[in-house]
């Protein structure tokens, strides 16, 4: 009876992810929750460039704000989040700016703050983001333009003209914001310029930066594929005067390029890449016209050095479209599907690939996202999830390396155990970078990265990773909840997507007992049974805080995990029949 329904919820979703893969066997591209961030300021930066020649888009962005606007007058970041106050605010200046503002808003604003005089926001916002200034500073300057910040006095100033200075002293000068967000870096900071005190040196600076916001945008105007990058950056130029800046123009053209039929936008525009990489791990065998799909893998690395970071050739980002910049995670991910797609074949893109990672680590051992030896700031430190994704890369495609980069590996590949080590927790968890729990306490998600973490390390064959195995599946199982599931941390309800993720790791441990893993399939298969499988959940912890639901999680998640859990079974079958053969 468990192997049919394991069958039934497998073939359901192998089918689903098989319809949803484009018919020329290209990349998965996935979908996006609608973001209430994005389309706020969306919506205020076309409000801002020409409110007249936008009018239509405005009016459907509003109205999909004013849609999807929760009864406390709140939004969250997508649809299906709670209250979120960074949402809010943005929708709340918005609103203000075009003269719909809700009565009930200003009043859960006043609520979050203590109030929404100019001291209360600003002193909100910027105790929410601490010394991160990369969301904070955008978040007040447009408050500040569209008058729901009076004064300007207070916002934080950030140095434009540092943006001239060869990229890579920029991990030396300690920048208020992260490595891909120079463009607001410069945007944000000559608009707060020009609204502050006249300086002769800095003034000499703009025109300087300037070329470099234009030299860092891709041809199609979306920086990152972000539209709240993209539009903090066109409104704070509309706001400095630059209204007629090509830099402005494309990037309003990106914006009406990506707006959505019912008037919203995406946080951004896909993860094609990264759910192609979930799709692989998740069908594994199973996935048509492997070759085919590898080679679309293949061509999508990065073949120049990235403007953005600096980064040389060698990586991927996280989607095939030009606003993607290279990452760990993503460059990991593509070369643990073509393991998957190329029998192990190496080839001068895998190498290239692994080179690529070994030239990010930083000096404590550990993978960041985008950029080595930054450091200060959330994205741009070391990541347990990260760094654990990478040593399955390595140790995929070890014994097929040359000797040379299979002694580059291993070196590397010791110091990230060793990082590993010393970033689990007394209880064995550790806590991820890019995935958090909205109902958790602290927004983290010490199931994610434990489980991530757990199921990468399962394999590799060391003492040092075995131990952390053992530490961080023991901390799994106290964190399961009555009902078989996952939430994001201890005590925190249930989830399909985090279910997947436990279930995944525990069924490659040797001694979990059964009924825990039988327990985490009845949990999804009741969600199976009530048709919720598949219902969205907003996981994704991006751009400082900003969540989103992608509807390729689910099913990647949980037929990975069903695969996982359906070999453990087996595997257990064989065990217990070879015991009773030795017993006879």
């Amino acid at each position: 009876m468990q192997e049919e329904k394991i069958h039934t919820m497998i073939d359901y979703l192998s089918g689903e992810l098989l319809d949803k893969r484009p018919e020329d066997g290209s990349l998965w591209s996935g979908y996006l929750s609608s973001s209430a961030i994005s389309t706020s300021v969306a919506v205020f930066a076309l409000f801002m460039s020409d409110k007249d020649k936008y009018q239509s888009h405005i009016v459907n962005g509003v109205a999909w704000l004013k849609k999807t606007m929760l009864e406390d007058g709140s939004w969250g970041d997508s649809p299906e989040s709670p209250s979120n106050m960074t949402a809010t605010l943005l929708t709340f200046a918005t609103l203000s700016a075009v003269g719909e503002m809700p009565d009930q808003t200003k009043a859960f604003l006043t609520n979050n703050f203590g109030g929404i005089s100019d001291t209360h926001i600003i002193e909100g916002v910027l105790k929410y983001y601490g010394k991160d200034l990369t969301f904070s500073a955008p978040i007040l300057v447009m408050c500040a333009l569209a008058g729901v910040i009076s004064s300007w006095k207070n916002i934080p100033q950030l140095p434009f003209e540092l943006s001239v200075l060869p990229q890579k002293l920029f991990r030396f000068l300690r920048l208020p914001v992260v490595s891909y967000a120079i463009p607001a870096l410069i945007a944000v900071g000559i608009l707060r310029y020009k609204k502050g005190n006249k300086n002769l040196l800095r003034e000499q600076f703009i025109q300087g930066s300037l070329k470099v916001l234009s030299r860092l945008q891709p041809e199609h105007g979306g920086f990152l594929e972000a539209a709240p990058l993209t539009s903090f950056v066109s409104m704070c130029m509309c706001g400095a005067g630059y209204s007629d800046h090509k830099a402005v123009q494309k990037g309003i053209g990106f914006l009406t390029d990506t707006v959505r039929e019912d008037g919203s936008w995406p946080i951004d525009t896909n993860l094609a890449a990264w759910v192609t990489s979930l799709s692989v791990r998740a069908m594994g065998e199973n996935i048509p016209d492997p070759l085919h799909l590898a080679n679309e893998i293949k061509q999508n690395a990065f073949k120049y050095q990235h403007p953005f970071t600096g980064a040389k050739e060698g990586g991927w980002g996280w989607t095939n479209l030009p606003g993607a910049a290279p990452d760990a995670d993503d460059t990991s991910g593509a070369l643990v599907a073509l393991h998957a797609l190329c029998n192990g074949e190496s080839s001068a893109e895998i190498e290239k690939g692994l080179e690529w990672l070994l030239s990010l680590q930083n000096a404590d051992g550990g993978i960041p996202t985008f950029c080595k030896g930054w450091g200060k700031l959330p994205f741009d430190r070391s990541s347990p999830d990260i760094t654990a994704h990478a040593l399955l890369a390595f140790s995929l495609w070890r014994d097929h390396l040359p000797d040379a980069l299979k002694r580059k590996c291993d070196n590397s590949a010791a110091r990230m155990l060793r990082w590993m080590k010393k970033e689990q927790s007394a209880e064995g968890c550790w806590y991820p970078l890019w995935f958090g729990d909205q109902d958790a306490q602290d927004e983290r998600s010490p199931v994610y990265g434990t489980a991530l973490s757990v199921e990468y390390l399962s394999g590799y064959d060391h003492p040092l990773a075995q131990e952390m195995v053992a530490k961080g599946a023991s901390f799994l199982l106290s964190a399961q909840n009555a009902d078989g599931g996952w939430g994001g941390a201890t005590g925190v309800r249930s989830k399909v997507t985090l279910t997947a993720r436990a279930l995944s790791a525990l069924s490659t441990i040797d001694n979990v007992e059964e009924s825990i893993l039988n327990n985490a399939f009845d949990f999804l298969y009741s969600k199976y049974e009530s048709k919720d499988i598949l219902k969205p959940e907003p996981i994704g912890l991006y751009f400082a805080r900003l969540w989103y639901s992608e509807d390729m999680y689910n099913i990647t998640f949980v037929l990975n995990a069903l695969n996982a859990y359906k070999q453990k079974l087996s595997q257990t079958k064989i065990m217990d029949l070879t015991n009773k053969n030795l017993l006879r």
